[in-house]
């Protein structure tokens, strides 16, 4: 079912007040990377738990750490 052009506004409202866009740019020497993240089905999710995995890591490195990200 098509969109209202309304729906189509507040979706636009919705992801500005609520989400978060991060880019990342692969030159031709990282084609690598860029290759591996190509053969990745949920790239997103792929990301995110990579994410997830370095946070627990760095957390427990640095126990007493209430910001995982301090030693960012």
């Amino acid at each position: 079912m098509a969109q209202t052009e309304a729906q189509r506004r507040a979706d636009a409202r919705y992801r500005k007040k609520h989400t978060t866009t991060v880019v990342i740019r692969l030159y031709p020497t990282d084609s690598d990377i860029a290759q591996w993240m190509e053969n990745q089905p949920n790239k997103q999710g792929y990301l995110k738990a990579l994410i997830r995995q370095d946070m627990e890591r760095q957390a427990s490195v640095n126990p007493g750490s209430s910001d995982a990200l301090s030693n960012a």
